[in-house]
């Protein structure tokens, strides 16, 4: 029997070698990001000429990918530093912007891409723009995956013009069918005339956000709230984006409530087509994501649109978007998270839904180039103090305790990738204005000067036969609000563990030390407590026994 990854290149060799494809090659679909594809493999993670690291290889395995062939300049990392350091470092070594370098990879999971094509309404029948036709069909449901594509999702998507990207299949008869795997709505578009909407005296951004829960079943809809100069919006073709992107809480998973964040680059169309910005996103690399999600850079047409892994299959998502005027900003944070990457990929730090999360990497690396937004804190030491003790004795786990404690004492624009999207969103916003109220960075400063325009743009879930989504928390007790009172009534997807190859590991992680259970302050506290209880017990005794003293008849012997 072949091996599974001897499977995954001889299907790798069929999908490259074919040319009657209803789609067209991605090599040919234009760049993704601020990255030109040109020069690019498409491959999978068995690639054994390419520059990606091996350790980022493994993870693609049974997977297609664009990677840079050998000898080409791509991100890079320094061994045995931590990633933030590695970043500031090479930052500064760099001197000015720094040039662009190739992708560690960017996860396409498709080959081809058919960029215009409606379904036929009451039928599996794409039809496109030429009046060709073909069979639609949509890639498997991942087993762990507990809901999917259903006749809802064919009414929605049958009523709009799609882009989509999969495969081409042949059939016994030699009928051609075209297998989606991933489905995008063209009418979601960003155009530049869109009329300016600044945000009114009672309006902020959390209230656009909870709005209608969420508004998992609201239209999509798209807002420019600011701009330089409105008149010459036109001048927005082609120009530079960064993006942030917060996606809400799952209806259908109460360990999901928080969301999850990512930041984009790319270029802003006149088409209003944002499909192919790329999209950087963490989350953990030591268990199987039932969706199949793995950390990578990927376009956001995948990353949203994906059949099993895409985000607006199960929950809303919200999406603030600076235009810019030059892209040295948006281009050093792509070089940044990038080497960011390549760090998480060796493992040399380890994701942590307390401590290094989806929105703490980002934070992380946008405060090492130099965006600084005003922070929130974290709860009250004696909150999670009292958090710890409660959760350790009621779960019997002292590990339990600890993520609580961890929790409660996080900063919570890293921990809440609502907090995270809020003082962003509302930070961009006054430099652009120039209302900062404080010294800026080199890099705020390049912010401030560069911003041409700024959109909110809301982004609804994906009919399917998963429960909708809400708005995402950004507090501890909007947490234990929304999430049912006894954890026994939590809905859990449980995941498999994913052990990373020994031999694949250069060393010790830097970045990850191991924490003990009982942290000092909780140590000190219980040591507090008991020596406090001592003496008043002892206290108590002695009062008892000077009282009984006190009482006994003259000549007695006590």
């Amino acid at each position: 029997m072949r091996s599974k990854a001897t499977c995954v290149a001889l299907m790798l060799c069929v999908i490259l070698s074919a040319n009657a494809g209803i789609g067209s090659p991605i090599q040919d679909d234009g760049d993704l990001g601020l990255h030109s594809v040109q020069g690019l493999r498409l491959t999978s993670g068995n690639c054994e000429n390419c520059a990606a690291l091996p350790q980022a290889l493994w993870y693609f395995r049974d997977d297609l990918i664009f990677a840079p062939p050998a000898g080409t300049a791509a991100a890079g990392f320094a061994p045995r530093t931590a990633a933030q350091a590695d970043v500031a470092q090479y930052m500064s070594d760099a001197a000015a912007t720094p040039q662009a370098s190739a992708p560690p990879l960017i996860w396409v999971g498709s080959s081809e891409v058919i960029r215009e094509a409606r379904l036929v309404a009451g039928t599996r029948i794409l039809q496109l723009p030429d009046g060709t036709r073909t069979d639609f069909a949509t890639t498997g449901k991942l087993p762990t995956n507990r809901s999917y594509f259903d006749k809802g999702s064919l009414d929605y998507f049958s009523q709009r013009p799609l882009r989509l990207r999969g495969e081409t299949r042949l059939a016994t008869d030699g009928a051609t069918r075209f297998v989606a795997r991933t489905l995008w709505p063209l009418d979601f578009a960003i155009p530049a005339d869109a009329p300016l909407q600044p945000l009114a005296e009672h309006e902020n951004f959390r209230r656009l956000i909870g709005a209608h829960r969420g508004g998992a079943e609201q239209p999509f809809a798209n807002r420019l709230i600011w701009a330089r100069d409105p008149s010459r919006r036109s001048d927005l073709q082609d120009k530079p984006v960064l993006a942030v992107m917060l996606n809400g809480a799952q209806g259908d998973d109460d360990e999901a409530h928080g969301g999850h964040f990512a930041i984009a680059t790319g270029r802003f169309r006149a088409d209003g087509d944002w499909s192919r910005w790329l999209t950087y996103n963490f989350n953990n690399l030591n268990s199987y994501s039932e969706k199949g999600v793995v950390a990578a850079p990927t376009p956001m047409d995948k990353y949203l649109g994906d059949l099993n892994s895409g985000q607006s299959w199960y929950r809303p998502s919200y999406m603030l978007v600076a235009v810019l005027r030059q892209a040295r900003t948006a281009q050093q944070y792509q070089t940044a998270i990038e080497r960011v990457y390549n760090h998480f990929y060796r493992h040399d730090f380890e994701f942590d839904h307390a401590r290094a999360n989806c929105a703490g990497i980002s934070m992380d690396t946008l405060a090492t180039l130099g965006w600084r937004p005003r922070q929130r804190g974290h709860e009250s030491w004696f909150r999670a103090i009292g958090a710890y003790l409660h959760t350790a004795a009621s779960s019997l786990s002292l590990q339990d305790g600890r993520k609580i404690y961890d929790y409660l004492l996080e900063e919570q624009t890293r921990l809440y990738p609502a907090a995270a999207f809020d003082a962003l969103a509302n930070d961009l916003l006054h430099l652009a204005k120039g209302q900062a109220g404080r010294t800026l960075t080199p890099f705020e400063q390049a912010l401030t000067e560069d911003v041409e325009a700024i959109y909110y743009v809301h982004i609804p879930q994906f009919p399917s036969s998963r429960a909708f989504g809400f708005a995402p928390v950004d507090s501890f007790d909007e947490y234990m609000r929304q999430a049912p009172a006894e954890r026994s009534k939590w809905k859990i997807v449980p995941v498999d563990g994913r052990p990373f190859p020994p031999e694949l590991l250069d060393g010790p992680a830097p970045e990850s030390p191991d924490r003990f259970p009982v942290p000092l302050s909780v140590a000190a506290t219980i040591a507090s407590t008991l020596a406090a209880a001592y003496l008043a017990l002892r206290r108590i005794f002695r009062s008892k026994s000077n009282t009984r003293r006190s009482t006994m008849p003259a000549g007695a012997t006590p």
